[in-house]
């Protein structure tokens, strides 16, 4: 914690770059403190914390003009060393600082993480970062990047939040506990939820597996869920596709598909307690706007409604469903609530028979980019 507190010292700034797994546990975890969320994100008080996750030209050039290099701290991201994207960010990002006169804090103003060095084989972030002195962490070599969250992939921008990243690993530990137990299988939750999720593919042509949590601070789960199902599963053949939805927004962009499209998805409703949260509607008001029946209620009781009648219509539909209640959102329910979803992919990949720690796929479609973009 140490290099922590002296690297984020007087930072009004910090990007996160890395991207697939390097970044999404990280950004999920963030999401609990603000990041990310509408309306409260932007108003965090410093440091500001973003993830670059994505190469794009023109807005990577933007944020790079704007920020002030002298506050701002850059952490760079990569298990192998030599993912593409984070390597051309962080080159970008040193040329940037080295324009504004600053080579000689290049230290204190970068941080890595990548695997320890190994005789014979490359990691371009170690060396790159390593001309300039910069700290290295070690990425934990028996954990892939998708699956790194309670890693100091995840936790070390939960901590630089203010998160309590030791409630965040043992809330995971509650998800962990009756696996290490060795209860048996109908007692463990996750592998209740993998073998649901293969059954009904299997059986039942449920081929899709859609996401769908009532909560702000959820979006960026959903987004890391699809990450971790998609590239842990998709192999030889097997696999569903994972679609994320957030409540209540996408009941009107996909609700309609959902219940009266093609019966091929399974469904996972995740509802946080709200009831009697949030702004609380004057009678008044809502007569006039012809709703008497808000008179009193809160904002978070809408939101509850909306949740519970959302899993129920899909029943109702005949559509599979299965509900997931978190009284409280909080470092340990997260903690929890994504080590159930790490196990229920790692036990779903055993039913099918794959690897849920490869990604085959990907490596081939790096290999090739690296050779378009030197002319191959």
């Amino acid at each position: 914690m140490a290099i922590l507190r002296s690297f984020a010292d007087r930072a009004t700034d910090i990007v996160i770059l890395g991207t697939g797994g390097s970044s999404l546990g990280g950004q999920t975890l963030a999401q609990l403190a603000g990041f990310a969320v509408p309306g409260v994100g932007a108003l965090r008080v410093p440091p500001q914390l973003h993830f670059i996750d994505n190469l794009d030209a023109e807005s990577f050039g933007a944020m790079l003009a704007k920020l002030p290099h002298t506050t701002t701290r850059f952490v760079a991201i990569s298990k192998s060393g030599g993912t593409a994207e984070t390597l051309m960010q962080t080159i970008a990002a040193l040329s940037a600082v080295q324009e504004e006169g600053l080579q000689t804090r290049i230290p204190d103003i970068f941080l890595g993480i990548s695997e320890p060095a190994k005789a014979g084989k490359a990691n371009g972030l170690r060396d790159l970062l390593g001309k300039y002195r910069v700290p290295m962490l070690d990425h934990d070599t028996g954990v892939g990047g998708r699956y790194s969250a309670f890693t100091n992939v995840g936790l070390l921008p939960a901590a630089m939040l203010g998160l309590d990243v030791a409630a965040i690993r043992a809330g995971a530990g509650l998800a962990l506990a009756p696996v290490l137990a060795k209860k048996p299988a109908a007692q463990v939750p996750a592998a209740v939820g993998a073998a649901l999720s293969v059954a009904m593919a299997e059986s039942k042509g449920k081929s899709i597996s859609a996401l769908m949590a009532y909560c702000d601070r959820l979006q960026r789960f959903t987004h890391w869920y699809v990450q971790l199902w998609a590239e842990s599963l998709g192999k030889n053949g097997k696999g569903t596709t994972p679609l994320a939805a957030l409540g209540p927004v996408d009941q009107h962009s996909q609700l309609q598909l959902f219940i009266a499209g093609p019966r091929d998805k399974l469904f996972t409703v995740i509802i946080v307690d709200a009831a009697g949260k949030g702004p609380r509607i004057d009678g008044e008001l809502a007569r006039i706007a012809g709703e008497p029946g808000f008179a009193g209620k809160t904002i978070g009781d809408l939101v509850a409604a909306e949740g519970r009648a959302t899993a129920e219509t899909l029943a109702k539909n005949g559509c599979p469903v299965r509900t997931l209640h978190i009284d409280k959102l909080d470092e340990e329910s997260l903690g929890e609530l994504m080590m159930h979803f790490m196990l229920e992919t790692i036990i779903a990949a055993h039913l099918l028979g794959v690897d849920a720690f490869d990604q085959p796929a990907v490596e081939e479609g790096k290999v090739l980019a690296k050779k378009y973009l030197a002319g191959g």
